[in-house]
């Protein structure tokens, strides 16, 4: 009987030694371990996915002629055209071509991504270019007229390349903001460089310099061929679209609108 109590005696002390043990070793471990958090809510989604949730957070617009740039983050423009690539390599082998024998489209899925995202779209991702004013120190109030400037565009319909010319008619206020020659062709490229109709963008680009420059009045012109129309479809390739904005005095004043648009009959 002795013997059996001594034995049921040791028996708990060996148990509670073990989890005692087992807590201890868990605090050490907690300790020496600490839980680190990591945000994985964007891991393995999609970066355009990514970028979309951002602008719908904001729950602003990203039509095909809105410039995104303000959700775009730096070093992210590589990593959407690495995205871009991938997807056109699937639309290539949907069109049945064999891209691993034929030399000509190895890499066609890449230059087409980078055309896109970094050239003729890139009016969408990029910040507006940065247009130094000057102030109007002669208090200048004539006619000038900007252009030709070269278009090139897409129609957001088609992708198709829409291709033409501009000319701007500024009449400045002797208290308008000057801004140099090359920014007006910078800024028509940014605004241009996207996919979209020409009625909407010859309306952006002067809503733009009415808000850059107010003077007494704008005035825009734009001549494009569309190769949506001479290219596919109806394929007539001399058909043009011609379409004008007259901003302020150039809306009002008939005798002004009609030096602008014969000066560009000259050209």
């Amino acid at each position: 009987m002795p013997t059996t109590k001594a034995a049921s005696q040791k028996t708990p002390t060996k148990l509670s030694v073990k989890k005692v043990s087992a807590k201890v070793t868990a605090k050490v471990t907690s300790k020496a371990t600490p839980k680190v958090t990591t945000k994985t809510s964007d891991a393995g989604t999609p970066l355009s996915v990514v970028i979309r949730r951002r602008i719908e957070a904001k729950k602003a617009r990203f039509n095909a002629n809105d410039n995104i740039s303000a959700f775009i983050q730096p070093g992210e423009l590589d990593g959407l055209v690495d995205e871009v690539a991938q997807k056109m390599q699937a639309v290539l082998e949907s069109l049945v071509i064999d891209t691993k024998s034929d030399h000509n489209t190895q890499n066609t899925s890449r230059r087409v991504a980078k055309m896109f995202v970094k050239e003729v779209f890139n009016g969408r991702y990029v910040e507006q270019p940065v247009l130094t004013k000057f102030p109007n120190v002669s208090r200048l109030n004539e006619l000038m007229i900007i252009g030709p400037i070269t278009v090139r565009s897409a129609c957001s319909h088609h992708l198709c390349p829409i291709m033409g010319r501009i000319w701007i008619g500024v009449l400045p206020s002797k208290e308008s903001a000057l801004i140099g020659l090359s920014k007006y062709s910078r800024l028509t490229e940014w605004v241009m460089c996207r996919p979209q109709i020409q009625e909407e963008a010859v309306v952006e680009l002067a809503d733009m310099l009415e808000k850059k420059i107010k003077p007494i009045g704008v005035a825009i012109v734009m001549d494009a061929d569309h190769f949506c129309m001479q290219w596919r479809g109806v394929k007539d390739r001399d058909s043009k679209m011609v379409n004008s904005v007259m901003r302020g005095a150039f809306l009002k004043d008939s005798n002004l609108r009609r030096e602008f648009l014969s000066l560009l009959d000259k050209r």
